[in-house]
């Protein structure tokens, strides 16, 4: 099963289509992608898991892997660390994004499998699917959806289900 993000800001794959937006920095080649670049990597990348905040909503239904946050997650982005992509537990040393954030961009996340296997170093960190900014101003590369777009998407994915970023 496979889903198609544009940056023309159409979503859409097998029985859906909705709005959406990418990186602020356009799309770009995967290989010319860069740690904080605040581009989105074209190509195909599968759906890993599904993190979601437990205090701000139920489970989303799905057949994919879910994962509730919990305050002290965050997500390794310091290219020269030994866990560069990679979730970590908070406090951590090394640069990083907190998942459990104060806006509710994070309360449902998407993990793509971006970069994870095997990880390059300064290729890019945490290409995410999740819910979009009121105004729907762009990402830092991921791509982002409104909450009930998202939700019902995730009732449709199955295990092996692929998100294509294109131009």
């Amino acid at each position: 099963m496979k889903f198609t993000a544009t940056q023309t800001g159409k979503f859409s794959g097998p029985g859906f289509t909705a709005r959406c937006v990418l990186g602020k920095g356009g799309v770009v080649k995967a290989s010319q992608k860069r740690e904080g670049d605040g581009a989105s990597p074209a190509g195909t990348w599968p759906v890993r898991n599904v993190f979601f905040r437990p205090d701000r909503l139920d489970p989303p239904v799905t057949s994919l892997p879910l994962v509730p946050l919990k305050p002290y997650d965050g997500w390794c982005d310091a290219p020269d660390h030994r866990l560069y992509n990679r979730p970590v537990s908070l406090p951590f040393s090394a640069s990083h994004e907190k998942l459990w954030r104060d806006d509710h961009v994070y309360d449902v996340i998407v993990e793509l499998g971006y970069n994870d296997d095997p990880v390059t170093p300064g290729l890019g960190s945490a290409i995410f699917m999740h819910l979009a900014r009121p105004n729907f101003e762009p990402t830092e590369g991921c791509i982002a959806l409104e909450q009930n777009d998202l939700l019902t998407l995730l009732e449709l994915m199955v295990p092996g289900a692929e998100i294509e970023i294109s131009f």
